[in-house]
């Protein structure tokens, strides 16, 4: 037992060769069920009577309103169902629009060709964007292509994303692109930032970060950009956009949130975990609060620290999914950035103790965050996402305690 606790411990389990095998399996997995899936639809809805790309039918169904001149019906879910059944069949279930009027744009803008090209444009165009992200926070080792483009395609969240329509591609690739660009290119950096937006659950930890650090002109530009952003979205769409939007936040609240008729299982998050094991909604809040306040704390103590910086951006995509009450398992796209990151600092400076395994973890939890919660109510995402913040935080710890003895040592040792 102690020799295994010790290879679990080094990591030394995890060679190239294996990470390679499981990720070309993986891919050849997804791109058979990919295959099989489409092969087995009529180019609109699966063999199951769904949409493909199940959730991305309330994209294309809300674009189509905004199309008709009718920006606010989305937010109406009445009115958004009738529309997904018109255009996906009367037996198609309940996909909810749940996003900011931000993204009323996009949504018609891919809503002006059919369902099966738009929706191969969306994720083809989104899954090259989370890619590029990837090869940058690559780059800054020597980690080869052979290593880093398969783990990040078989990453089991790209399959997530794949199969459910969803965002979570453009997710990751605008954190990873912002904190790539942060130092070199502030303005750009920061003009990513503010077009998360689009998804405010994750905009949080975004501006304790900046001001911490006194990355002031990226801060200035994330502002400005969805000032910018709301101010055209009022322009093309009327202020009445605004309150119909704030009004729908009450059926999300209400109905999948806090009463969980999308499935607790299927949401990621602190919140979910207490309601799915019995607790009450007062006290899910609660113990999220608790979480929220304390990577809220963490992230910003780390952000004005002087640690590395690979450790600061980490920090920043797990506790981002942490601290907000509503994230799916698409959201833990925002994990493969943090995985470059920890490895990348990793070949560069040596791993800690546990954080190879830790990173194994992280990479294959998306594969069971839903099917297992779903089958025996454990979580696994969650916890998983807050051992290796812990971790994240006692290599800061450490490295910020050695960095001051070295400070105050004699100059005889420097």
């Amino acid at each position: 037992m102690a020799g295994f606790i010790e290879v679990l411990r080094s990591g030394a389990w995890l060679t190239r060769e294996r990470m390679r095998l499981v990720a070309w399996l993986l891919l050849a997995f997804s791109l058979a069920a990919v295959v099989f899936v489409v092969a087995t639809s009529d180019g609109l809805n699966d063999r199951f009577g769904r949409p493909l790309g199940t959730d991305y039918s309330n994209v294309y169904a809300a674009g189509s309103y905004v199309l008709d001149g009718e920006a606010s019906a989305p937010f109406d879910p009445p009115r958004q169902f009738a529309r997904e059944r018109a255009i996906f069949g009367p037996a198609t279930q309940f996909y909810g629009w749940h996003y900011p009027p931000f993204f009323l744009g996009l949504a018609a803008l891919l809503a002006t060709i059919p369902y099966w090209l738009s929706l191969l444009v969306w994720q083809g165009a989104t899954l090259v964007l989370y890619l590029l992200s990837i090869r940058a926070i690559a780059s800054t080792t020597d980690v080869s292509s052979i290593d880093w483009l398969p783990l990040a395609l078989a990453f089991p969240a790209v399959i997530v994303c794949l199969g459910q329509g969803h965002n979570g591609f453009l997710t990751a690739a605008l954190f990873a692109a912002a904190l790539t660009q942060l130092d070199r290119r502030p303005l750009l950096a920061g003009l990513l930032i503010g077009l998360i937006a689009y998804k405010p659950q994750f905009g949080l930890l975004w501006p304790l970060a900046l001001a911490a650090s006194g990355r002031w002109r990226a801060f200035a530009a994330a502002a400005t950009t969805v000032a910018v952003l709301a101010g055209l979205v009022t322009l093309a769409f009327g202020a009445e956009v605004w309150s119909a939007f704030l009004a729908s936040t009450k059926f999300t609240r209400l109905v999948v949130l806090e009463h969980g008729d999308t499935g607790w299982y299927k949401i990621q998050s602190v919140f979910s975990w207490v309601r799915m094991w019995g607790g009450s909604i007062d006290l899910a809040y609660a113990v999220q609060g608790v979480v929220t306040l304390a990577g809220a704390a963490a992230v910003t103590w780390l952000w004005r620290g002087k640690v590395a910086f690979p450790l600061k951006a980490a920090a920043l995509l797990i506790g981002t999914v942490l601290v907000t009450p509503y994230s799916l398992d698409y959201d833990l796209m925002l994990l493969a950035p943090a995985i470059a990151y920890l490895a990348a600092d990793g070949i560069e400076r040596g791993f800690a103790p546990w954080q190879k395994t830790t990173l194994a973890m992280l990479w294959i939890v998306p594969l069971l965050a839903r099917s297992v919660p779903q089958a025996t109510l454990i979580p696994l995402a969650v916890p998983i996402m807050l051992l290796a913040f812990v971790f994240l935080l006692r290599r800061a710890i450490y490295e910020l305690g050695i960095s001051r003895i070295w400070q105050f040592a004699p100059r005889s040792l420097k």
